[in-house]
């Protein structure tokens, strides 16, 4: 089936042009191409209409799951017919193994698996691997880590027919493999029933939420195979077959698991060997002691805590190689789209180096077999090799996807709404404050909001109390403030609890506030990672979804970024400007977004939250409060922490991954609440 693309507008402004240019790139066998776009430039509408054009299964990689769920929620509009697949991590919490020598602390996995993600983790695998070439997988950086042998999940995967010849016992044994678990009561997601001849089976996934089927026999022969109800059995359609996909990513054979087990107890033997000689006896009792018993619940039942740390056995790969991972899922003629590239390239670097520091001391203080450190992300060469197709989407890409891409650069300047981009305005430092607080007041005046950058966080903490002291409505912001809090600082600032927002580095990208009228830079002048050319063309972006927003640089010199940066911002004003006049397009005010992702992925059944019972887009940051001043004494704590896990869970269901977090936090604050108030008891 080809892509088919659905939307109420067409492609306006540069986008017709940038969307011929990058598939002539790609059709005339560039690997790598750069489009930069500005900001609200409509940028995801673009690659859409490339997506459709070339008719590829493609990839779209972002740097975490809350843009990786609103990039889904824009994909799954574009094409309501086509295959639309979520793929990041599956963890609400996710707490590591790791041991710290400096304190010998060892630090136990902790893990909060979401149910509904796993599901849509299952189904982008099995849409892969069906053969379907009108697949966008939306995906964070989870889809370089390691999954299970892409061969072993199509073996394991089960295909039946009307009238094919199977032995009854055999089809169940195939159940099993899968890693479906047989019961007598009420089917749930991975279960199957056994009644006679019949074998009624809840699949662990399905495109319209979960689906159970029912399979008859007639001795050794399918008779029969229905969609039924799982509540009430009763029948809903005949189908000529079905495939039945394993419940997990990690499956394997029978006989891998026998070779495995062998493997390990051979690579034991030489670790206990290897610290014994080195005099080491506490690490070969404890390499020993955890091995042994990993491998004693691997043959009872299959699997153990951990069991990803032994995954290069069961997947039959030599030492050192790469894991396997989502891309080896994909054709080969897959596109890759790096959406926010400058910053998502970065994390793919950063990967490997943190999870290989924590596996060598599991190794090396004997808690973990050598092969743990091949359970890992891939390296970004092992990433190059496997994406073959590439378009990297960010207003500043970063000096690799300029050279990737070899002067195949497409520019996408002009904004739907019309907008042009800011004017940058340089000013001196003298009496900077001064001149400062009067274009502060005049924002004021007008309702505009106003964000100042400085160069360092003590800088920005005593320019907010001199502003508190000056009267001015203002707050602060930076890496020592909790992330959650910066959410709600925010937030506040839309809301209208303040005027001026300060702040050092997280002013830069990702912010989409319309109401800002004015960015001031201080110390524009200061080259370096803070005053670059990214920086600044950042930081001015912040006052480009207003109509009259502008940015002022106070610096006593002209640096090359400075010069570079302005010179860019005059020239593409000057296009946005002449195609505004050729048009008679009136520049018009973005309209205020919020995070809203719960509504984004709405139309997806399998998580879609019941509004009803869980309100969270009226006010889901404000909840998470301080409880200490919340909570009331003789109120039931226990309750509390109980209604907070229910609504982390349902936020973290309905994708809304910020919301969750704030529920998360209110929960342990409770828990803590509550052993304090047990030691205050004890005590007297």
């Amino acid at each position: 089936m080809d892509f088919k693309l659905v939307s109420e507008y067409a492609p306006t402004g540069d986008q017709p042009e940038a969307i011929a240019q990058l598939v002539e790139s790609i059709r005339s066998g560039a690997h790598h191409t750069t489009l930069m776009g500005v900001t609200g430039s409509g940028k995801t509408f673009t690659v859409a209409n490339v997506i459709a054009q070339l008719n590829r299964p493609t990839l779209v990689l972002s740097h975490n799951k809350t843009l990786a769920a609103q990039l889904y929620g824009e994909f799954k509009n574009f094409f309501p017919e086509n295959a639309v697949e979520y793929f990041v991590s599956y963890y609400d919490y996710y707490q590591p193994e790791a041991y710290l020598p400096s304190t010998d602390t060892y630090i136990e996995k902790d893990l909060s698996i979401n149910d509904e993600i796993e599901k849509m983790r299952l189904s982008t695998v099995a849409t892969l691997l069906s053969g379907r070439r009108d697949v966008v997988v939306v995906s964070s950086v989870s889809c370089l880590y390691g999954t299970g042998n892409p061969a072993d999940f199509h073996a394991t995967a089960i295909e039946i027919k009307v009238g094919q010849v199977v032995s009854y016992k055999h089809f169940l044994y195939r159940l099993v493999e899968a890693l479906y678990t047989r019961t007598e009561l009420n089917l749930e997601p991975g279960t199957f029933r056994v009644t006679g001849d019949t074998v009624d089976i809840m699949a662990a996934f399905g495109e319209f939420g979960n689906q159970c089927f029912r399979v008859m026999f007639f001795d050794n022969e399918v008779e029969a195979i229905h969609s039924i109800d799982p509540a009430t059995g009763q029948r809903i359609a005949s189908l000529d077959s079905v495939t039945l996909y394993p419940t997990n990513l990690f499956v394997t054979t029978q006989e891998r698991i026998n070779t495995a087990v062998q493997q390990i107890y051979l690579d034991l033997g030489k670790q206990i060997a290897f610290f014994e000689k080195e005099g080491r006896t506490m690490e070969a009792q404890r390499i020993k002691q955890r091995v042994e018993y990993d491998l004693e619940m691997i043959k009872e039942l299959g699997y153990c805590s951990g069991i990803e740390n032994y995954s290069r056995y069961f997947d039959g790969r030599p030492e050192g190689s790469r894991p396997f991972c989502l891309l080896d899922f994909f054709p080969k003629d897959y596109l890759t789209v790096v959406d926010e590239s400058h910053v998502t390239l970065p994390q793919v670097h950063a990967m490997f180096g943190g999870d290989r520091a924590r596996k060598e001391n599991l190794v090396e203080y004997g808690f973990r077999l050598p092969a743990a450190k091949d359970n890992r992300p891939l390296r970004f060469e092992e990433y190059e090799t496997l994406t073959n197709t590439s378009i990297y989407v960010s207003a500043t890409p970063a000096d690799y996807e300029l050279t990737k891409s070899e002067g195949v650069v497409v520019e996408q300047l002009i904004r739907p709404t019309g907008l042009i981009d800011p004017p940058l305005d340089v000013r001196i430092t003298l009496n900077q404050i001064d001149d400062l607080l009067e274009q502060i007041n005049a924002c004021v005046r007008k309702g505009d909001k106003v964000l100042v950058t400085t160069i360092t966080k003590r800088m920005a903490e005593e320019l907010s109390k001199y502003l508190d002291r000056v009267g001015v409505r203002n707050r602060y912001i930076h890496s020592d403030v909790e992330t959650l809090e910066r959410i709600q600082i925010l937030e506040d600032l839309r809301a209208d609890m303040f005027d001026v927002l300060v702040g050092v580095n997280l002013l830069r990208e990702g912010l989409d506030l319309p109401e800002v009228g004015l960015v001031a830079i201080l110390d524009a002048d200061k080259e370096g990672f803070l005053r670059n050319l990214r920086s600044i063309t950042q930081i001015a972006g912040r006052a480009a979804r207003h109509a009259n927003g502008h940015v002022t640089l106070y610096a006593d010199r002209i640096t090359d970024s400075m010069t570079y940066a302005i010179e860019q911002s005059n020239r593409r004003r000057e296009k946005q400007v002449r195609y505004n006049m050729e048009h008679g397009m009136i520049p018009r005010q973005a309209q205020k977004s919020g995070s809203g992702q719960s509504l984004l992925l709405g139309d997806r059944t399998a998580v879609k939250p019941d509004m009803n019972v869980y309100p969270i887009a009226e006010d889901h940051y404000a909840v998470a409060a301080d409880v200490k001043k919340d909570y009331v004494a003789g109120e039931n704590i226990d309750a509390l922490i109980a209604k907070a896990k229910e609504d982390m869970e349902r936020a973290a269901k309905s994708l809304d991954f910020l919301a969750a977090a704030r529920f998360r936090d209110r929960m342990y604050e409770l828990q803590k609440l509550r052993e304090d108030n047990k030691s205050h008891g004890s005590l007297r």
